[in-house]
């Protein structure tokens, strides 16, 4: 029999789920209305990683997100507010409105930044893991990767080290099935992470990436490897990007068809029919909880658009300038 979330979590993971999606949709339309500079890669369809995962690390654990990291830091304990504070580019935000979507970290939470170089956060998640390990703490360091990242230099040589040093580091590969617009059966010799964690001698697992149960229950098996002392994991979990690689992409690299069959797997709407199927809410509280999620998400909204940009001797602040 599958293992069950209680009660008390699984509506706080659909609640936090809920969160990260509302979220995502309201930076569409602030993107839209030319209210975000640059670029912005959505999470939508990939929170039960997110909250399956790195929601039910310690305050004191680290995690290095990607480009796609929204989730993760809002899983991390992430502000609604300082997240789209910062996200457009406002001086209440994490990062003083330096960071942006793609690089938005808070010591403070464990985040050590997302990375807009793909492939990018692996060799810092094995050094924050080695710095653990010198101090000779318990804590672990979850470092996010998807498929374009998979084939990267810097991926493999960060799980051979973190292997020969048995390094408290959990990796996390989430597959969503492109790469720009490269499909990972295509790109991705061996088709599985988990085979190439074979070749670096790491226990390793893959799961439904839109389960949020599957995802939860095999986190916390490989959170309890790592953070025991035994070294790196690598957790596989597949899933779909609903959105472009970025928000505006005409993505005609893949039909209609199998954007609309993976909605069918929409990992929201499988939490709430749980939910609904074990009495433990019924379709009017769900209603409730998104029209509450959706008032905080206004409040924040509100909260980031009425926020001062930096000032420009900011742009002398926060620099890192070497020793004298």
């Amino acid at each position: 029999m599958n293992q069950q979330l209680d009660r008390e979590t699984l509506i706080a993971d659909y609640r936090l789920m809920l969160r990260i999606r509302l979220h995502e949709e309201a930076i569409k339309v602030l993107f839209s209305a030319g209210k975000i500079g640059g670029t912005t890669h959505l999470c939508i369809g990939q929170e039960a990683i997110a909250v399956g995962v790195i929601a039910q690390l310690r305050p004191d654990d680290n995690i290095v997100s990607t480009h796609r990291g929204h989730g993760h830091m809002l899983a991390k304990g992430g502000e609604l507010k300082l997240m789209l504070a910062e996200i457009l580019g406002k001086s209440t935000g994490y990062c003083k409105g330096k960071g942006g979507s793609m690089h938005i970290a808070s010591l403070k939470l464990g985040n050590l930044g997302a990375n807009g170089i793909v492939s990018g956060g692996l060799p810092i998640a094995v050094g924050a893991a080695l710095a653990v390990q010198m101090r000779g703490t318990d804590q672990i360091t979850v470092v996010s990767f998807g498929d374009g990242a998979s084939n990267e230099g810097n991926t493999h040589e960060s799980m051979n080290l973190a292997a020969i040093w048995k390094l408290p580091v959990l990796f996390l590969f989430e597959n969503n099935c492109y790469a720009v617009s490269t499909c990972s059966d295509y790109s991705m010799a061996g088709g599985s992470m988990v085979k190439r964690a074979a070749g670096y001698g790491l226990p390793a697992q893959a799961v439904d990436g839109n389960d949020l149960e599957a995802v939860y229950f095999a986190a916390r098996e490989a959170i309890q490897y790592v953070r025991s002392g035994k070294g790196p994991y690598v957790l596989e979990c597949n899933t779909y990007r609903i959105e472009g690689h970025y928000y505006g992409d005409a993505m005609v690299y893949r039909s209609k068809e199998e954007t609309d069959e993976w909605r069918k797997k929409d990992p929201i709407l499988r939490v709430e029919q749980r939910l609904i199927e074990r009495s433990l809410l019924t379709e009017s509280d769900c209603r409730q909880i998104q029209a509450s999620v959706q008032q905080e998400i206004d409040e924040a909204v509100q909260f980031a658009e009425a926020s001062p940009e930096p000032d420009s001797a900011a742009l002398f602040e926060d620099i890192y300038t070497g020793g004298a």
